[in-house]
């Protein structure tokens, strides 16, 4: 991820140093900066192992989606596409995938240059945040449970933007796999 804090003074946002995070609503001390550290700790599920990648890429989408503001504008479309592929169509996600389909849009904004995907308002883009990933679980297949519904909340609170995206998988689908 580059740089969020110059990326946020690039678009003139002021990032909030108290209390819960601004864009997501997480509860937070410290706003969004606690809300990026809670994303970079290792919350018991060992990612490196083969059958756990699926959970890196619902955390990766799911906080990416809550904090649009702090990224690309078309790192919306990546995370919500690589999200309902997962979702929708039960696509048994890999790395290697990742980077087809950063091609795959690559080519798409070509075609799309002015289109945006409008994220939900601030404070409701899903019911569950980082700190509930952080606090809620008990043991690592609970937090498993609980990083699947954030991705799903997540990807629920973006349903205007859904046909969308599905216009994407679509694509992606027939030419990539």
């Amino acid at each position: 991820m580059q740089d969020y804090i110059a990326f946020a003074q690039k678009k003139n946002i002021v990032l909030l140093d108290t209390g819960k995070c601004q864009f997501c609503g997480a509860s937070t001390k410290r706003g969004i900066h606690e809300c990026i550290k809670i994303f970079n700790l290792d919350i018991g599920i060992d990612v490196s192992k083969l059958q756990n990648h699926i959970f890196k890429f619902l955390i990766v989408d799911a906080h990416a989606l809550q904090h649009p503001e702090i990224h690309g504008r078309w790192s919306n479309h990546f995370h919500l596409t690589r999200l309902h592929l997962i979702i929708k169509y039960d696509i048994n996600w890999t790395y290697k995938m990742s980077s087809k389909l950063s091609n795959h849009l690559n080519i798409y904004k070509s075609k799309k240059q002015h289109e945006v995907l409008l994220p939900p308002e601030t404070m409701q883009r899903g019911l569950i945040t980082s700190t509930d990933i952080l606090e809620k679980p008990k043991n690592p297949s609970e937090t498993k449970e609980w990083v699947k519904k954030w991705a799903w909340s997540t990807y629920d609170s973006w349903s205007a933007n859904h046909k969308v995206v599905d216009v994407i998988a679509h694509q992606f689908l027939n030419n990539s796999l």
